[in-house]
């Protein structure tokens, strides 16, 4: 019987429908995401065919042990977790679910910027701790938004910004001109022209050698003094340090980070001792619509690779 190792957390926690789909393939199942340890993946991993993966990392020396392996599926969209010239070199197919949680971090993103303009969040915990003081942000309503790459969650984003009437700048290097839909609101322009003009920006590009630390001292200085950061992209685009060394010289109003460069959060990490930085446990696609439709795509991958056929969605 050929077997799937299983380690994203979310698989199939909203819908019993992609472990079905395992099953009816015929295919021996091991669920490691609700007590992911990286020993005992890599104690384990050469004995499997496919691997659906969450957010850890595939070492290359663990890969080339793997000579059953068929398919890695990642459970999502970012690839940043999985050496994909190797794969490809040893054979292995990867794929991911493009577009699939677009709606559910597009939501994210933008409620972030609600927030963290109006100070929801930071006026809760105050109430909560017996203070009663309101709390006078910013309007959203009219401001200008800052894309940084305009894939399917960016372009979700604008759509819900042209709801609060946002004048949206987009920067993406892989696009001449914005598609007919948007060519009434969204403008194309450079990067530097986000970054100074926009009262908020939002990334969302994958983390590369080209963006690491795209938003470093020097980017975040060239910002509006009261311009807002948001990342639901990867941790490490932001330059953590610098980031926070900008905000308590009094640069920025606020940022809101749904990625961090280290995942869970370092308990000493300085962004935390900041009352107007909110920081999210990387929970964008974490909807139940988006968990289920991106679990199904996966087993459905699965299930035609080791039958045989053509997955969907090959990077």
């Amino acid at each position: 019987m050929k077997k799937v190792l299983i380690t994203s957390r979310s698989f199939g926690k909203t819908s019993e429908k992609p472990i079905q789909i395992l099953e009816e393939a015929g295919l021996d199942i091991t669920l490691l995401g609700s007590d992911f340890s990286e020993e005992k993946f890599k104690e384990i991993i050469q004995d499997y065919d496919a691997l659906i993966i969450g957010a850890h990392k595939f070492d290359v020396e663990d890969m080339k042990r793997c000579s059953k392996l068929k398919i890695i599926c990642k459970h999502g969209a970012g690839l940043d977790n999985i050496y994909l010239d190797d794969a490809k070199e040893l054979g292995i197919v990867v794929t991911n679910v493009p577009a699939m949680n677009s709606n559910a971090v597009a939501d994210l993103a933008f409620g972030h910027i609600l927030n963290i303009s109006r100070g929801i969040s930071i006026s809760s915990e105050k109430v909560r701790n017996g203070e009663w003081k309101t709390y006078t942000g910013r309007d959203v309503y009219k401001k200008t938004l800052g894309l940084v790459g305009f894939g399917a969650i960016a372009k979700n984003v604008a759509r819900r910004a042209n709801g609060f009437d946002m004048k949206v700048l987009a920067y993406d290097p892989f696009l001449k001109e914005v598609p007919d839909e948007f060519k009434d609101y969204v403008t194309l322009v450079d990067f530097n022209t986000i970054v100074k003009d926009s009262d908020f920006i939002s990334i969302h590009v994958p983390l590369t050698d080209e963006t690491k630390d795209l938003f470093n001292k020097e980017t975040i200085l060239s910002m509006k003094e009261e311009a807002y950061l948001i990342n639901t992209g990867r941790g490490g685009i932001i330059n953590e340090m610098e980031l926070y060394e900008c905000m308590v010289a009094g640069h920025l109003s606020g940022a809101a980070l749904d990625v961090v460069e280290v995942e869970p959060i370092n308990a000493d990490n300085p962004l935390l001792k900041l009352e107007n930085v909110v920081i999210t446990p990387h929970m964008g696609m974490y909807s139940l619509e988006a968990i289920s439709a991106v679990s199904i795509v996966c087993a459905e991958n699965v299930a035609k690779m080791l039958k045989g056929e053509t997955p969907n969605y090959i990077v």
